[in-house]
């Protein structure tokens, strides 16, 4: 509650200054040339000393008293004025008490009066601008907003007022509106808001003006760049117009500066570099990841990730990461596909290894089947295991895709063994 009793003694300040003061107040010429001018009266001693009572009543919290008090005295008020700066109280006691629809029947009536300095009289304008944005009639606070803007003098106009009308406008969902506005707001402020820059950014995204976007985004990123959204939006804008060196550069960055925390991220820069035909780079940040704990250990990462590496003619490493797949796969398509890299690198135990846990975990076609046993025999045969290598082209026969082949190669060891004796 402190922050209402403050509030209440500042807004306290302002009536009695407006109280105390005499003469004729100076008039004030906006955009829409409406002039004003008022005579402010000093109140006599009683309804002074009324009046304090009251406002020391509402600095203590105690609302209900004040706001009995006020209406007493606005009862037996004769004048404009005086009415006028009770209305504001009233409105303010209200306001403390939450009771935003009374306040702002106070408000309206305290500048419908049309008896307090211009200070003070614009001030409420402003106010019920911001009772009507509270309350959700964005057109009426648009409207009010408006009539004051137009009547302060322009240094009165400050950025938190160019805030407010965009986030009515925002409100609105009237993006094109809201642009202006904030833009004014963030040039008038000698540190703009990070939320200011947030919202003209929205705006760019839902008007589609993706080049605009990625500009606030730079100039955002150079105020905060320790944001990681910012980071990657910018990457994700350049990548949507077709920007991949910039697309690329900005998500690296933000990577080096171990930025990129979520499977999502890791996964996107990895993408990146696999569209640039980087594979390496592709495959130690998806591994990196995968080891980090970042990307989930799953057959589909550790398989793209091995693919990257196989791309990347970094067979070793290939090796591995088809091992690991392998591991958490349930078939044995990674396992087989692992054995072909075998077969070619003449590793021929590691190679049965592999095949046999193909084999076990099943899961392909027929023409794969017979492959897998063809090269069975293969690896048997060249590690002089010839009664393996022979069972393993019997099976083989048994698929008409591989039979021929199997077929030759019993043949080829036949004429070995012979050679041999």
């Amino acid at each position: 509650m402190r922050h209402r009793n403050t509030a209440f003694i500042c807004f306290a300040l302002i009536i009695i200054s407006a109280i105390l003061f005499s003469g004729h107040v100076l008039a004030q010429s906006g955009e829409c040339g409406i002039e004003r001018g008022v005579i402010a009266k000093p109140l006599d001693e009683p309804t002074w000393k009324k009046l304090n009572d009251a406002y020391e009543d509402a600095g203590n919290e105690l609302y209900d008293v004040a706001y009995s008090k006020f209406v007493i005295i606005n009862n037996r008020a004769r004048s404009k004025y005086l009415k006028a700066v009770v209305a504001q109280a009233l409105a303010q006691v209200e306001w403390a008490r939450s009771n935003y629809d009374s306040a702002l029947t106070y408000f309206e009536q305290a500048v419908e009066i049309n008896s307090l300095p211009d200070q003070t009289h614009f001030s409420l304008m402003y106010q019920i601008a911001q009772l009507y944005y509270m309350k959700e009639r964005y057109d009426d606070a648009l409207d009010k907003l408006a009539l004051w803007m137009c009547k302060v003098p322009p240094e009165k106009v400050t950025a938190s007022s160019w805030v407010l009308k965009s986030s009515i406008h925002a409100q609105k969902k009237d993006w094109r509106n809201v642009i202006p506005s904030i833009e004014t707001a963030i040039s008038l402020a000698a540190e703009p808001k990070e939320a200011w820059y947030q919202l003209k950014l929205a705006s760019h995204f839902e008007l589609e003006q993706f080049p605009t976007a990625a500009e606030t985004l730079q100039v955002m990123i150079q105020s905060w760049p320790d944001k990681k959204d910012y980071w990657t939006q910018l990457s994700q804008i350049h990548y949507k117009l077709k920007q991949d060196d910039e697309a690329l550069s900005v998500i690296v960055l933000a990577y080096r500066r171990d930025m990129l925390d979520k499977q999502t991220d890791i996964m996107y820069l990895s993408n990146m570099y696999s569209n640039r035909e980087v594979p390496i780079k592709a495959a130690g940040v998806l591994q990196k990841g995968i080891e980090d704990g970042i990307v989930e250990a799953s057959e589909k990462h550790w398989t793209m990730t091995a693919d990257a590496w196989y791309a990347a003619e970094e067979m070793e490493k290939a090796l591995l990461a088809y091992e690991q797949a392998g591991k958490a796969a349930e078939e044995g398509e990674i396992d087989l596909r692992r054995a072909y890299i075998l077969v070619d690198m003449e590793r021929w135990s590691d190679a049965t290894l592999a095949l046999s846990a193909a084999l076990d975990k099943g899961g392909f076609n027929d023409r794969k089947t017979g492959e897998a046993y063809v090269l069975q025999g293969m690896s048997e045969f060249y590690m002089e295991n010839f009664d393996k290598a022979s069972t393993a082209w019997g099976r083989a026969t048994k698929y008409p895709q591989s039979k021929k082949s199997a077929q030759q190669w019993m043949m080829h060891m036949q004429e070995e063994r012979r050679r041999k004796s």
